[in-house]
């Protein structure tokens, strides 16, 4: 389906949903589930970000789509460059997001998004889905696919998850977790949403996010062809490398957020996007 007649309904749906709410209080309620404080800066906007294809040819449609998703955004401009990394170290490049895709072991993940922070900005991203896991029969399928790379592409812009709990009725939005991406029977219930793009609270969090500029931007830097960054670059893949949890846990209990301080004073945080308990994940606290 178009994109756009997609969209369509929703924004409809929204505008007739908030003229009781402009009734009612004078102030409607909005969209508040920024990733903390996290953000690019820009000097104008929209935002414009550059996302580097690192993907095979299985990911490279869910790329495109959650390029054109999430551009969506009034706020914010992503345009698809070729990729400067290896997939399988995913080494990051200033000023844009890599996207990689490559069989990362079984460390319980199906994705991770990793941000640099200097001088309290992002300076650079990356996005990585692990085809150790979406190889399998589980997670092979169109659904999983696109809310894994919707999801962990919006988190490097900043933007966190709806809900956390896995194992209730969709939002609609690929940021909330579930077991059920494409909706309907099979999950929390029979007629819930699919999960697999954005929705129009996500896209009003990046106005939220970004509807502000800075006398200098952490965005668009060009790097030289064949740069190859340094090991500060690689972000790591491990549990035991990611650095410190920050306290925040899925529905199942398990640490999502880590970060990592870097020698050069800068700082990785990752969010961790980790497959169901059973399939693949790590188990949910003082559960087998």
């Amino acid at each position: 389906m178009n994109r756009g007649l997609r969209i369509l309904p929703l924004l409809i749906a929204t505008a007739f949903a908030a003229v009781p709410l402009l009734i009612a209080a004078p102030t409607p309620a909005s969209a508040d589930h920024a990733w903390g404080s996290y953000h690019w800066a820009q000097t104008s906007n929209p935002l414009t970000l550059q996302v580097g294809d690192n993907v095979s040819g299985a990911w490279d449609a869910y790329l495109d789509e959650a390029i054109e998703d999430w551009s969506e955004s009034s706020i914010l401009d992503l345009t698809k460059v070729t990729g400067n990394s290896n997939p399988k170290n995913c080494r990051a490049t200033a000023g844009r997001i890599e996207a990689c895709n490559s069989k990362y072991g079984n460390n319980g993940w199906l994705g991770i998004a990793q941000i640099w922070i200097s001088g309290g900005h992002i300076i650079q991203a990356t996005t990585k889905v692990n085809d150790t896991y979406f190889n399998t029969a589980t997670y092979n399928t169109q659904a999983w696919r696109r809310l894994v790379m919707c999801q962990e592409i919006a988190h490097d812009f900043g933007l966190d998850h709806q809900d956390e709990n896995f194992n209730n009725a969709n939002l609609g939005s690929c940021m909330d977790y579930t077991n059920d991406p494409d909706g309907g029977a099979g999950g929390a219930s029979s007629n819930d949403l699919s999960n697999e793009h954005p929705d129009s609270h996500d896209l009003e969090q990046l106005v939220a996010i970004y509807g502000h500029t800075h006398s200098t931007a952490t965005t668009g830097s060009t790097p030289a062809p064949g740069r190859s960054g340094t090991a500060a670059d690689e972000g790591p893949n491990n549990l035991a490398e990611l650095g410190r949890p920050t306290g925040r846990k899925d529905g199942y209990g398990r640490d999502i957020h880590f970060e990592k301080n870097l020698p050069d004073g800068r700082k990785i945080v990752t969010h961790v996007f980790w497959a169901l308990p059973g399939l693949g994940g790590p188990p949910a606290p003082g559960r087998p």
